[in-house]
């Protein structure tokens, strides 16, 4: 992200020019700054698109497009936080995945498996991925548990657009 170019401190927030109706406006250094550095860094910052929130699960998930709608081709960038909320007691395994198209080419990227059978177990990963033009971005899981269904875990996915 660009750096936010120091305000001009120095200078009157305020101007008076009598010869106006509203004698008093914004001085244009202040106006300057406000246009050129702050509307840039503001415009530049990335843009959250959508957050997928899933508690509770206890299964894999399929491939399973975050719904975006359509977007366009660029960058975006994918966070995931995953965690066991109720371990099995004996063994169990979690790994997250997110798919997208870049070039006309499905690409993956996997965290690693999470192994650890605890409410401690936790993982968080991001991504920056090129994606192409009205394709979706997807998450899924792929689940283990000893004793089927009894480990359960949360699932937060968020897309940002990144200028």
């Amino acid at each position: 992200m660009s750096e936010l170019a120091a305000p001009p401190t120095q200078d009157s927030l305020i101007e008076l020019d009598e010869r106006r109706r509203d004698p008093y406006y914004m001085a244009k250094s202040w106006i300057i700054w406000m246009q050129d550095s702050l509307t840039t860094r503001v415009q530049s910052a990335p843009q959250s698109l959508k957050t997928v929130e899933l508690t509770d699960q206890n299964a894999s998930i399929g491939a399973t497009p975050v719904p975006l709608g359509s977007v366009t081709a660029g960058r975006y960038r994918v966070s995931y936080y995953a965690r066991v909320t109720s371990p099995d007691g004996v063994a169990s395994s979690l790994t997250v995945t997110i798919r997208w198209t870049e070039g006309a080419v499905s690409l993956s990227l996997s965290g690693a498996a999470m192994t650890g059978d605890t409410t401690t177990t936790v993982q968080s990963g991001m991504m920056l991925l090129q994606v192409d033009a009205n394709v979706s971005i997807e998450y899924a899981t792929t689940y283990a548990s000893n004793t089927p269904g009894l480990m359960k875990y949360r699932l937060t996915v968020q897309v940002e657009a990144v200028p």
